[in-house]
This record gives C-alpha cells, sequence and structure tokens, in this order.
C-alpha cells in the first residue's frame, strides 16, 4: 500500500513537473500574442466614458472566458482524434497574424467607409447624449469578444502545438491553465491601463507637491503606453507569426539557417538573424495575404 502511494506521489509529481515547464514554453511562445491582445483590448475600450470603462472591460472578460470554455475541448479534441491538423491550424494561425500585421500598417490606404462610419458615431455619441450610448457601448463589448476569440484560438493554437507530444492530462492542465492566466493577466492588464489616465488626475489634484507629480507623469505616460504597446504588438506579429510559418514550413527554415551559416553568426548575433529572418517572412506572408483578401473584397463589390 506504502508503495502503491509513494509511487502515486511520484506520478503527480512528474505531471506537475511536465505541467509546469510546458506552461513556461507555451507563455513563452505565446507572449508576442499576447502584447497585440492586450493592445487590441485597451483600445476598444476608447470612445467609452470614464464611469463605463470598468464595465466595458469586465463584459469583455466574460465573453472571453466563454471563447476560451468553446476553443480548450476544440483543440484537445483535436489533439487526441486528429493531431495532423495542429500544424496546418498553426500555420493558418501565423498567416492572420501577418496578415492583421501588414493590415494595421497599411491602414491609412486600406481605411474604409465602415471604418470611418463606426469613428464617426463614437465621435457624434461623445456629443450628442441622445445618441444610444448603451447600445454603442454593447456593439463594442461585441467587437472586443470577436476580436479576442481570433487572438484566443491563436494562443490555444500555439500553446497546443507545445503540449502535442504530452498526455492527455498534461495537456488538458497547461491548455486550462495557459487560457485562464492568459484571460486574467490581459483584462486585468487592461482595467490598470484604461484606468491609468483617472489614476493621474485624481493624484494631480492631491495637495502633496509629490502626488501632483506622479500624477502628472502618469497623464503623460498614459498615452505614450498605448502607443508602445500598438508598436509592440504589431512587431509581435510579424515575429511571431513568420516564426511559425518558419517551422512549419522546413524549406523557409532551412533557408534562414543557410543565411545564417553563411554569415557564420553565433550566439546572439545567430539569434538576431533568425528573428530577423522571422520577422521578414511575416511581412512578406502578410503583404500576400493582404494582397489576395483585398482582391477578393474588390471582386465582391464590383459584382454588387
Amino acid at each position: 500500500m506504502a508503495s502503491s502511494l509513494l509511487a502515486l506521489l511520484d506520478d503527480i509529481t512528474t505531471v506537475l513537473d511536465d505541467v509546469a515547464l510546458l506552461s513556461k514554453m507555451a507563455a513563452k511562445k505565446t507572449s508576442g500574442v499576447l502584447g497585440d491582445d492586450l493592445a487590441l483590448n485597451a483600445q476598444q475600450v476608447t470612445g467609452v466614458s470614464a464611469d463605463r470603462e470598468l464595465p466595458v472591460v469586465w463584459g469583455v472578460f466574460k465573453g472571453s472566458l466563454i471563447n476560451k470554455a468553446i476553443l480548450v475541448p476544440a483543440a484537445l479534441a483535436i489533439s487526441a482524434w486528429a493531431p495532423w491538423l495542429v500544424t496546418p491550424l498553426l500555420m493558418i494561425g501565423g498567416a492572420y497574424l501577418c496578415f492583421e500585421g501588414v493590415e494595421k500598417l497599411a491602414h491609412k490606404w486600406l481605411h474604409t467607409a465602415d471604418d470611418d462610419a463606426h469613428e464617426a458615431a463614437l465621435a457624434e455619441a461623445a456629443r450628442n447624449p441622445a445618441i444610444d450610448l448603451a447600445a454603442l457601448e454593447k456593439d463594442k463589448v461585441k467587437g472586443a469578444i470577436r476580436t479576442d476569440f481570433i487572438l484566443s484560438a491563436e494562443i490555444i493554437a500555439i500553446t497546443l502545438g507545445t503540449v502535442a507530444e504530452a498526455s492527455f492530462m498534461t495537456r488538458v492542465l497547461v491548455l486550462s491553465g495557459i487560457a485562464l492566466l492568459m484571460t486574467i493577466g490581459v483584462y486585468g492588464l487592461v482595467a490598470g491601463i484604461v484606468k491609468l489616465d483617472d489614476a493621474g488626475l485624481w493624484l494631480s489634484r492631491k495637495a502633496a507637491a509629490w502626488q501632483q507629480a506622479l500624477g502628472r507623469g502618469l497623464l503623460w505616460l498614459a498615452p505614450w503606453l498605448m502607443k508602445a504597446l500598438s508598436v509592440a504588438g504589431t512587431a509581435a506579429m510579424f515575429l511571431v507569426g513568420g516564426g511559425i510559418l518558419t517551422h512549419g514550413a522546413p524549406f523557409l527554415h532551412h533557408a534562414i539557417q543557410h543565411v545564417v551559416e553563411a554569415l557564420g553568426a553565433s550566439g546572439f548575433a545567430r539569434t538576431l538573424v533568425e528573428l530577423l529572418g522571422d520577422a521578414i517572412t511575416g511581412i512578406l506572408a502578410g503583404i500576400v495575404v493582404v494582397a489576395v483578401v483585398t482582391g477578393i473584397q474588390r471582386l465582391r463589390h464590383r459584382r454588387e
């Protein structure tokens, strides 16, 4: 009995060690998507009145949990019955990230009438109290949840690729843990970011000079933080998306390694060249996907 109990405890310890190690690897691989997820969700609250920012974040947080409750079982089912789908799904997700990165960079040229109408509606809602703010807020939450679903699917797919060879129980624990950790982490940080300017304003009205200085610093920091997150998120799209594509397509991976060997790069220089190769691959893939999607959209408009 004692030996059986010790064997059971040893098995549990081994599983927990595997879970901790794989969770760390998955968190590292999904950090790029996390940065973009953070920036996009923080931007979704733009235009909402200060007293409604946290309720909007809470609404999207609940929607994100529902997304994860759909995606995690789906990922586990794929890993159990159709593991060959993992790589194609990762490639599709990587291509989507590259597409979104190029679309962000080319936004001024790809700006649509729908985008203009949405921004005009937000501006009018801020000026005109007669506009139904509740309806606009509801639309914002729905849009943010849709965006979260896409990015969450990418996070789950990357995590699934990391744990594909692990036992089923380890996959369950790692996928569930990453899904919960990412959701709490992202929306906790989003809540803090959107209230950063409010905290700055509150501190700037205090009597103490150091509180006023800190408040002014936070007011200055808030918009720059949003810009920095946006830039970092876009760069991460190309690095993560391109990295997925180069590892999923052996000829791309071999081409980058050939360049590394030709340059005689090692250590940090080798890592830098590999990252640059991933980024270039991501940008080129994104340009191709944007061109295809834009062409299809134009053909549809002509037919309509």
